[in-house]
């Protein structure tokens, strides 16, 4: 059995990302160690269970329904606490203003240098990239993340109702990640069609040794079972 950890903020993080790998992994016989900064039980984007406009845009029923069993099992470390004893380390991510603790933690951001350093299975998917990136631990990795067209078109889509609700900073997830020198790979374009657990022609990963990415919560059910075969 792998100890798999898993950082979080408090609030805002993407049900499908965090939901989705900790019930594949679970059913592995892995345990998911979760780390939010003051050990407090986090809660996901609440606008990804009830749909982000007009009741559209949030999660599908199933991960909602992960999520639901996931969330009575939660007992968090703080990230204080994170050392290099675990088997693996996944980043998830999110776009609401929430995940701006766990994004830009400078604290988090050693903890992950720790990491990396020890040469285990690391794993990211969406915003989850852009830790890594921080912590200057991508350059001349092949990695991908939310493509800006993706992002772009989520803003563009809702900023009428939404503001800048998809636009977490004000670069893009993908320049910022090319900036760290990174060797970004966009994979096919897709807007709509999300991969499940029987059908993974939507979804796209891309690994690097012993690094794997993803791009959104569409891929989340394809990083998860590469992810057990990493482990």
């Amino acid at each position: 059995m792998a100890r798999v950890l898993l950082p979080l903020p408090d609030s805002d993080f993407d049900v499908t990302e965090v939901a989705v790998p900790w019930k594949l992994l679970t059913e592995g016989g892995h345990e998911v160690v979760f780390a939010t900064e003051h050990g407090t039980v986090p809660a996901a984007d609440p606008l990804l269970l009830s749909g982000v406009v007009l009741g559209l845009l949030g999660a599908e029923p199933e991960p909602k329904a992960l999520y639901a069993e996931m969330l009575p099992t939660m007992q968090p470390i703080t990230w204080d606490a994170i050392d290099t004893a675990y088997d693996a380390l996944l980043l998830p991510g999110g776009h609401a203003p929430g995940m701006r603790q766990y994004l830009g933690s400078a604290l988090l951001q050693q903890r992950i240098r720790d990491f990396w350093a020890t040469e285990k299975p690391v794993a990211a998917i969406c915003h989850g990239v852009l830790p890594l990136a921080r912590a200057g631990v991508l350059a001349g990795m092949r990695t991908t993340c939310l493509p800006k067209y993706m992002e772009r078109s989520a803003f563009l889509a809702t900023a009428w109702r939404r503001g800048r609700y998809y636009r977490t900073y004000p670069a893009y997830v993908e320049d910022e990640v090319r900036a760290s020198g990174a060797v970004f790979v966009r994979g096919p374009r897709e807007l709509r069609r999300r991969g499940t657990r029987t059908d993974h022609s939507p979804a796209f990963t891309v690994r690097d040794g012993r690094y794997l990415s993803a791009r959104w919560p569409g891929d989340a059910y394809l990083f998860a079972e590469q992810l057990l075969e990493m482990l």
